[in-house]
């Protein structure tokens, strides 16, 4: 395979623009060396790269040195469009040598880059390149203050340059082109840091535009064949709290069924345990007769104050597996299956929760916040957050969710990278007939990509990324501990099938539909192979030993009482108290 290559090109040294942008390609999977002019000329020259596979970082700077060297060889000209398929540029620091690389790659000697005014900017992706923009293609946004002051705007009319991201009346990010091979300018001084520590609950791209998007854009569009990528995008509707019944709040569970339906979406009801004897026969079978429509996961156990926050891990894994408990008797009463996903109460959560869930059945959890509660609590990276699932705790997943007062510029951008896109509300949302959720769906339906509109259970199952390594082999990371895999190829291949575990001895078997299947660790990753026909499927799964030493951890009557106080008062709250002040607001 002809695979393209990824070049940072330096002078003498990588630039800390460069090291950032080594650390996203890095985490897309793309291989990348770093050169000087002179070693990059040097190879060019003597023919070693394949030709038109190279892919070149650089700031503006090494980009104005590299282009005086080629104009100086007859030789050169020839050889760029030949072994350079683009490059991607960004600003650096010497801003008068962007202001002349602009004027050189735009043919506008009156191009002129000017700062951004103080506050927020509107910022805009263009909709005439979906082939590069993709499901950003479109995006209109309001870029936070700290997001654009790191920013220049081109001024530029010329024909030569093509605007993908305008900032006002200006470009921040644009497409020109030297000696025919296209080039990809960044007029943002910063490239983000995927290492950085999160300093917010989950990554919001409006802080970030100007430096993530054009480099994810780049590297998505310029290495598509051998990045890490999602096969699909799935998606799924979270409403927080409601007891099946026929209204709970603002939510009519026979006005939702008919939405989901005309509306094209799917809904999961994130359901307390401790209500599993209470759910209505009429709702029940409403679920029973439109599976694709609704699905129940699992909101903590009794939905307590930061229930799974403590860290006592054996009481955590005794109220996991009553949780569970709880939802097998609600399924046996009701006919329905739960997806074994936990919704932490409240979002809290602490490093024993995670460690105990690893335990159950759970597959994984999904969650708005990824920062763990506790006095000491673990550093998380942009990076962590980037990925498919957070696996930053003993390596048991936790999938992130998004509010829709978050934009659909943080949706657009985690389907970008590869996540599932996963909506959660409360029932007070639906306090218009539920229009502004209508809206809101229709908008990410929207999106220029197709969504999969699953059950959470399959959001999760479904939830990987892969990517080719050579014809009939793929590599596939895991996240949740079940995986639903599919060959939608139309030849044999073999997965290779990869997912962190830094502690494989906690392992008790893998399997593959029914079969147990070998395994082995190593590096902080287990591994496995299997191989399916064209159209073929299986679900890999995992399974862990039980916790050991683990005693009883029965609840008090006290604490029965105190939650079972708390829930009633929660429904007399969502039922009536919160209706009446819409009401008395004029909002419904």
């Amino acid at each position: 395979m002809n695979k393209s290559e990824a070049v940072l090109l330096s002078h003498p040294d990588l630039s800390s623009g460069d090291k950032r942008a080594g650390k996203v390609l890095s985490f897309f999977g793309v291989p990348w060396r770093a050169l000087t002019i002179a070693n990059f000329l040097a190879e060019i020259t003597d023919r070693h790269p394949t030709p038109a596979n190279l892919r070149v970082f650089c700031s503006a700077e090494v980009f104005s040195r590299l282009i005086k060297d080629f104009e100086g060889s007859l030789d050169g000209r020839d050889l760029w469009k030949e072994y350079v398929h683009s490059v991607f540029v960004h600003s650096g620091d010497d801003l008068d040598t962007l202001q002349e690389l602009t004027r050189l790659l735009t043919g506008d000697r009156r191009a002129a880059l000017s700062k951004t005014d103080p506050g927020a900017v509107n910022l805009s992706v263009s909709d005439h390149l979906d082939d590069f923009c993709g499901v950003m293609a479109g995006m209109r946004v309001t870029g936070s203050a700290s997001s654009v002051n790191d920013s220049l705007i081109l001024d530029s009319s010329h024909q030569n340059a093509v605007n993908i991201i305008s900032a006002g009346p200006g470009a921040a990010f644009l497409k020109v082109e030297y000696r025919n091979v296209p080039v990809f300018l960044s007029t943002c001084k910063k490239i983000v840091d995927i290492d950085a520590e999160l300093t917010t609950q989950n990554f919001d791209v409006r802080q970030h535009f100007l430096s993530a998007v054009p480099v994810v854009l780049y590297i998505k569009w310029a290495f598509a064949e051998i990045c890490w990528k999602a096969l699909e995008t799935n998606a799924c509707l979270i409403i927080d709290d409601p007891l099946l019944k026929a209204t709970y709040g603002f939510v009519n569970f026979h006005q939702l069924v008919s939405l989901t339906k005309r509306h094209k979406f799917s809904t999961n009801i994130a359901f307390i345990p401790w209500n599993w004897r209470r759910s209505s026969p009429e709702v029940v079978r409403l679920f029973r007769e439109n599976p694709e429509s609704f699905s129940l996961s699992v909101h903590g156990c009794d939905h307590t104050r930061a229930e799974f926050g403590s860290s006592d891990r054996n009481r955590l894994y005794w109220k996991a597996q009553q949780a569970l408990e709880r939802m097998n008797r609600h399924g046996f009463n009701t006919g329905i299956q739960h997806d074994q996903v936990m919704v932490f109460p409240q979002g809290v959560f602490s490093q024993a929760a995670m460690d105990a869930l690893k335990h159950t059945d759970f597959m994984a959890a999904v969650n708005n916040d990824v920062t763990s509660a506790g006095p000491r609590p673990r550093a998380i990276t942009i990076s962590d957050v980037w990925d498919t699932a957070v696996m930053a705790y003993g390596n048991f997943p936790i999938l992130t969710r998004r509010y829709p007062w978050e934009g659909i510029e943080n949706f657009a951008f985690d389907i970008l990278l590869g996540k599932p896109a996963i909506i959660v509300i409360h029932h007070d949302f639906c306090h218009d007939r539920c229009l502004n959720l209508v809206k809101f769906v229709q908008r990410l339906n929207s999106l220029k990509i197709r969504l999969a509109w699953r059950s959470l259970g399959e959001v999760v199952r479904r939830s990987c990324r892969q990517r080719e390594l050579s014809p009939g082999l793929v590599e596939v990371e895991m996240y949740a501990t079940q995986l639903r895999l599919e060959n939608q190829s139309g030849q044999r291949k073999r997965y290779l099938i990869r997912r962190r575990e830094s502690e494989p001895s906690n392992i008790k078997e893998i399997r593959a539909g029914s079969r147990n299947v070998a395994w082995s660790s190593t590096d902080g990753r287990v591994a496995l192979e299997i191989e399916l026909n064209p159209g073929e499927k299986t679900m890999i799964s995992m399974g862990f030993h039980d916790l050991t030493g683990n005693g009883r951890h029965a609840d008090t009557l006290s604490y029965r009482t105190k939650a079972m106080l708390r829930r009633y008062l929660c429904e007399i709250r969502d039922n009536y108290v919160t209706p009446a002040r819409f009401k008395l607001a004029g909002s419904c």
